[in-house]
């Protein structure tokens, strides 16, 4: 079973330690709920973006964790 997790930088590519530690998920989706109940925390634990990897593939990124300004 594949496992999903994330990777969290500053804007400048720096790993960083995430604030909220996550779990491993086992769906995408668990990982994107999760990203979307905890950025919040994520940015003011000092990560801007995130990377989504499923073992070691990664999906995306880097997707910011700034809200847009419209």
């Amino acid at each position: 079973m594949a496992a999903w997790t994330w990777r969290f930088e500053k804007s400048d590519g720096t790993e960083v330690e995430p604030a909220v530690q996550p779990e491993e998920f086992t769906t995408q989706g668990d990982a994107e709920s999760w990203i979307g109940e905890v950025w919040k925390d994520l940015v003011a634990g000092g990560a801007d973006q995130v990377f989504l990897f499923e073992d070691s593939t990664q999906i995306y990124g880097p997707m910011s964790l700034h809200a847009e300004s419209e």
